[in-house]
């Protein structure tokens, strides 16, 4: 019986990796015709309107999703996302043969919205078919996916648009073939039986909470602010990796190929960094010096874009904020809720996922547009990196002014 049950798992953990796999490859063929898109038709100046845009979009269509959650069955939820999107893709792709302001924009905030719906709909059904010791067993493997699926995609895409002839507008239908492949895969999982929900856990029992209710918790309002300051930090090196990229590259395809490769490049960086970096440091430094690695790095790279404003350094940029922020930071800062009861961990996690990026993302994209455009002397792009530098810093000094509070935590 225990054989069984252990090949059981094990055919379920390959589904849900190649599922996780097809999730990533098929946001990686999204992500670089959108931004590429929304470039050609309104320009990198245009984006912090389109961030807001995106908070107000996301927020609405959350409430919607959880919702549903609430009313159906999480399989039943994910096949249907799946053939929305679908639908939803072809449609775009039928707009963007000619593409207008309003269809980029609107394609754009799409494709944000559909990576957090994706992913986060993923990992709830792999959450309710699995207990918490088996996800200590799987979880590694099926995370692994995610990257690989990253690091394939990115080059798959570069190749479709720079030596296969087809045009960025092509990669949505690419993108909705692969969803294809996970509505099929999902529901086979259904169908063979391993798609069987553990028991409810006390996460499923209990409501989002408030942001009163976390900043009652010195620990947990530390965590908020440095999940945030990351958030605000990541906005910055965006919008000047985008500007940059606007201005050096000026064809649609061209772009379109670049930033596929780019996120291939990223993925690799990430799986390696995780491979080696990330349990060297965490091992033997331990976690919060785990914390400090991204935000030093993309310290160090804001200089040297603050010096050098080129399209190599603001990339080198963007791969310190999201290759590390996928690989060490987010192991380190997934351990620093492991000491913390489940129930105030998931309403910490719901607040600051749900309002607290959404806010973030709001308040850096305003600060970006009074900054660049509303100022009576906007400021170049280098300037943006001391914005970069100010919330790394802070993020540093979180982090060390956490040491007493982990302690303090880790010993109850």
């Amino acid at each position: 019986m225990q054989h069984i049950a252990l090949r059981k798992h094990g055919l379920r953990a390959g589904f849900l990796f190649a599922n996780f796999f097809l999730i990533v490859m098929a946001l990686y063929q999204l992500k670089p015709a959108s931004r590429s898109l929304f470039i050609d038709a309104l320009g990198a100046d245009m984006l912090p309107w389109v961030w807001i845009g995106t908070a107000a979009a996301m927020t609405a269509v959350i409430s919607f999703y959880n919702g549903l959650v609430e009313r159906m069955s999480r399989l039943r939820i994910v096949l249907g996302s799946c053939l929305a999107c679908m639908i939803m893709l072809a449609l775009f792709w039928l707009m963007l043969g000619r593409p207008g302001p309003l269809g980029a924009a609107a394609f754009y905030i799409f494709v944000d919205i559909l990576g957090v719906v994706l992913t986060e709909q993923f990992w709830s059904l792999t959450n309710s078919v699995h207990t918490l010791e088996e996800g200590k067993s799987w979880y590694g493997l099926i995370g692994t996916g995610g990257l690989l699926g990253g690091l394939i995609s990115g080059a798959f895409g570069g190749w479709l648009v720079s030596r296969a002839g087809l045009a960025t507008v092509d990669l949505l239908m690419v993108a909705a073939a692969i969803i294809g492949a996970i509505f099929g895969l999902t529901w086979l999982m259904g169908r063979l039986g391993l798609y069987c929900e553990a028991e409810a856990t006390v996460k499923e029992k209990v409501a989002a909470g408030s942001p009163w209710a976390i900043l009652r918790n010195r620990y947990l309002a530390l965590i908020a602010v440095l999940l945030l300051l990351g958030q605000l930090a990541s906005l910055f090196v965006e919008f000047q990796f985008m500007k940059t990229l606007e201005q050096t590259i000026t064809g649609r395809d061209a772009r379109t190929a670049y930033m596929s490769v780019f996120f291939s490049i990223m993925s690799l960086v990430a799986i390696g960094v995780n491979l080696t970096l990330t349990p060297l440091v965490v091992r033997l430094k331990g976690v919060l010096a785990g914390l400090l690695v991204q935000p030093v790095v993309m310290g160090v790279c804001a200089l040297l874009y603050m010096a050098h404003p080129t399209l190599l350094f603001g990339s080198l940029a963007k791969i310190s904020d999201r290759g590390l922020s996928y690989s060490i930071n987010r192991a380190s800062r997934e351990l620093l809720y492991v000491p913390v009861d489940p129930v105030v961990i998931y309403q910490a996690k719901a607040w600051i996922d749900m309002f607290g990026y959404r806010l973030f993302e709001v308040l850096g994209s305003l600060l970006i547009l009074a900054v660049t455009q509303w100022a009576s002397a906007p400021m170049g792009l280098p300037g943006i990196s001391a914005f970069t530098l100010a919330a790394c810093g802070a993020w540093i000094a979180i982090v060390l002014l956490m040491r007493q509070e982990y302690s303090d935590v880790v010993m109850e």
